[in-house]
């Protein structure tokens, strides 16, 4: 059983503020800490589940240097691999070359607009209000479940705040285990795990999820797809005027269309790329 790991950092127990998640500010390092913990636990889950290869993402943009650099090297659980400083949701090539069996999300937050999701966004808090793929409004663990569908692979755990586990379960169904590490009392407060607690969650209903082996289908939206993304000021739209296969409908609104015969990995790669 192969497995990879994608861990965020803003659904982790005991994180409640930006200062938390942001690269070069004091309270960042507790949050590296804290971040390396339940992704350890996930790992451990994971070999106790007898997985045979581990490939963990480190999912988070903390800005500058420091983004998808947040887990601390030198305190790593043995027995996996560890992906630094890749943009987010570009790594497929595991996923590509068939060598993935599930995918666990770990640190997941809400998408923008949740009530009760600690520090909601959808992929950038600055830039982006919405975005569906066709008409379901997701957020980042929604189009990270469409990539990974596209290559035919389910998630099947996630652990973050209870508004996070709702919105993934009711966008993948029931049988998806998850871990609920906090709840949100607003966008910048929680009751909280305590972090040892989250991690012994964490480690259980991972192992619990790749033993089961009763996963939940792969997320295949419908074709022909359509991602739009309403943005939050008209600025942000100058960056995708010109790329093939995208509209820019109006000031605030952006459509990527995929071809018939299209996966959403291939509408996302259009939109979604690194000069």
């Amino acid at each position: 059983m192969r497995v990879m790991i994608w861990a965020d950092m803003e659904g982790m127990a005991g994180i409640e503020v930006w200062e938390q998640v942001t690269g070069g500010h004091p309270h960042y390092e507790e949050g590296r800490r804290l971040m390396t913990g339940e992704v350890n636990a996930a790992v451990r889950g994971a070999k106790a589940a007898g997985a045979t290869e581990i490939i963990v993402v480190d999912c988070h943009g903390a800005g500058g240097s420091y983004s998808f650099k947040t887990l601390i090297p030198d305190q790593l659980e043995r027995g996996a691999s560890y992906v630094l400083g890749y943009p987010w949701l570009r790594y497929v090539e595991p996923l590509r070359a068939g060598d993935i069996d599930a995918c666990l999300l770990v640190g997941a937050h809400a998408m923008a607009g949740t009530t009760d999701g600690v520090l909601c966004h959808t992929v950038s808090s600055e830039a982006w209000y919405n975005a569906r793929i066709n008409e379901t409004l997701v957020g980042e663990s929604g189009l990270e479940a469409a990539v990974f569908g596209a290559f035919d692979v389910p998630i099947v755990f996630v652990a973050g705040d209870r508004s996070t586990c709702k919105e993934v379960t009711e966008l993948l169904g029931p049988k998806l285990v998850t871990a609920e590490t906090k709840e949100g009392l607003g966008r910048f407060s929680a009751r909280s795990l305590s972090h040892a607690d989250a991690c012994a969650l964490i480690e259980q209903r991972a192992r619990e999820s790749l033993e089961r082996h009763d996963w939940p289908a792969p997320w295949k939206p419908a074709q022909p797809l359509t991602f739009t993304v309403e943005l939050v000021a008209p600025d942000h739209a100058q960056s995708y005027l010109g790329r093939p296969g995208l509209e820019v409908v109006n000031a605030r609104t952006v459509i990527a269309r995929g071809a018939p015969g299209q996966s959403f990995w291939d509408v996302w790669d259009n939109f979604w790329y690194r000069r």
